[in-house]
């Protein structure tokens, strides 16, 4: 264990997007960006906190664009499934080699690769202090990895949900159409639906406002971010 401090959590689950793998590359995997993610979760790990992760796949792959050119939309989620389990077993592979224990688990079994999600498997995981990476989304079409993040979040009993953007948190309007925007620090499940904020999809806000799950929004471009959330420094936004 380092010297880091504390974490003021148990328990939690970071959503990284797959854009987050592509760092500044339009799209694939930018292996500097991925290392750099994986030092901050390695530096997390450290404070004590019992850590799970959940990966989308869009640098990759992006179901609802392919099923606008004409391809079936559940054949193109499915797709989509296997791009953020591309994406796990990159981050699994980079925090093994910084000497962290990590497992990777997908809703989808391919167990040539990775582990099937057993609830209970990886509860036991965490308890153990080992960094568990969950892919393939739900394992369903028409589902986003947001919600599959939330999703997962409820089923191990995470603390909270860290969703991990490329802005410093939730705005009244976009912050690139207005200038004037303003960075709401704490904002109810309700609101970020009836205000169309576009936090998560509905569907993913529904399931953490059912399970009174709360969600930070925070900057993940912004070196050490992940360490200071874990930590409970007021970073970003909070949706209750």
């Amino acid at each position: 264990m380092s010297g880091e401090a504390p974490s003021r959590y148990n328990r939690v689950l970071v959503k990284l997007s797959g854009g987050a793998f592509s760092g500044p590359d339009r799209g694939g995997v930018h292996w500097p960006t991925v290392f750099r993610i994986a030092e901050e979760v390695r530096d997390a790990s450290q404070t004590g906190v019992e850590m799970a992760i959940v990966v989308g796949g869009g640098n990759i792959w992006r179901g609802h664009e392919a099923a606008t050119q004409g391809m079936e939309r559940a054949a193109a989620d499915y797709a989509g499934m296997v791009a953020t389990v591309i994406n796990a077993l990159a981050l699994q592979d980079v925090l093994e080699g910084m000497g962290v224990d990590t497992r990777a688990q997908t809703a989808i079994e391919m167990r040539e690769v990775a582990e099937p999600f057993i609830r209970r498997r990886a509860i036991r995981h965490l308890e153990k202090g080992r960094v568990v990476i969950f892919g393939a989304g739900t394992g369903n079409p028409y589902f986003t990895s947001d919600t599959a993040g939330v999703l997962r979040a409820v089923e191990i009993g995470a603390d909270v949900i860290m969703k991990a953007t490329d802005v410093d948190g939730v705005y009244d309007s976009d912050p690139d159409k207005n200038a004037h925007a303003e960075l709401l620090r704490e904002v109810s499940h309700l609101d970020v639906l009836n205000r169309d904020l576009r936090v998560m999809d509905a569907t993913a806000i529904s399931l953490a406002k059912d399970n009174c799950l709360p969600i930070i929004v925070f900057n993940m471009n912004v070196p050490g971010n992940i360490v200071r959330v874990v930590k409970g420094e007021p970073i970003g936004t909070v949706v209750r």
